[in-house]
């Protein structure tokens, strides 16, 4: 039983820990940071993936541009990371 209420504890570690209070009966400002919150933890995002049933080659597909995405976003930071340095050599001397 204890070893239950651990595993209950951890998965539902991220909404115990989180809690919006209303103040003033301001609700739209609490359901705002309460979306907001939920949309930087993106769990707004995992839950729309999970509405429809996704066929396994939709599946493998999304997987796979996921990680181009990441190596392509990776590569692009480091050209730019690198052409913004300023203390390097001109490349073009005149």
């Amino acid at each position: 039983m204890k070893c239950l209420r651990l595993t209950l504890s951890m998965k539902h570690f991220q909404f115990i820990s989180r809690t919006w209070t209303v103040v003033n009966n301001n609700v739209v400002k609490a359901s705002g940071d309460m979306m907001s919150t939920l949309k930087s933890d993106r769990i707004l995002e995992k839950i729309s993936l999970n509405a429809r049933f996704e066929k396994p080659y939709q599946k493998r597909n999304k997987i796979c541009y996921g990680k181009c995405r990441n190596l392509y976003n990776e590569d692009m930071k480091r050209k730019i990371d690198f052409v913004m340095r300023k203390n390097r050599k001109d490349p073009f001397p005149r």
